[in-house]
């Protein structure tokens, strides 16, 4: 997996591809400091509780949900065709984000890395690379569902 330029691009691209609250108090960051602030944070609950997030965002990742379900079940190997439909319904997660906050930083905790295995999904060289990335994914998405509920 290409880790730490992918992972880069990718949170910046999701940083600054979300609605902020007041774009007067965003704070700029050199590279080294986004990439160190993506490697220290942790997913969290908020005081036991599941996050709040946006009906957008929850409805992404359900259909995210779904578009691999059907994948499993029609038993199909085109992981880098599935890639391309997840990262369309990621598009739309990122283009309706309208959370801001912690529950928005929590977030960004598990989609930074959801972008990163699809990115992976994408360019998958074989059936085994791709059913690691799918693996992979399905955790991440069990995550989402574990920390997050609208």
């Amino acid at each position: 997996m290409k880790a730490k330029p992918t992972m880069l691009i990718l949170f910046l691209v999701f940083i600054f591809g979300c609605k902020t609250e007041n774009q007067k108090g965003v704070i700029k960051v050199n590279e080294t400091e986004a990439v160190a602030l993506l490697d220290t944070l942790q997913l969290k609950l908020n005081h036991g509780k599941k996050w709040i997030v946006n009906l957008e965002t929850q409805g992404g990742v359900v259909k995210m949900d779904a578009i691999i379900q059907k994948f499993k079940a029609e038993n199909s190997k085109d992981y880098n065709g599935l890639g391309k439909k997840l990262s369309t319904q990621v598009g739309y997660i990122i283009k309706n984000c309208s959370m801001v906050g912690e529950s928005h930083d929590q977030l960004h905790v598990v989609l930074v890395p959801m972008l990163d295995v699809i990115s992976n999904l994408k360019e998958a060289k074989n059936i085994t690379e791709g059913a690691v990335y799918l693996e992979k994914l399905e955790a991440l998405i069990n995550d989402f569902f574990l920390y997050f509920k609208i």
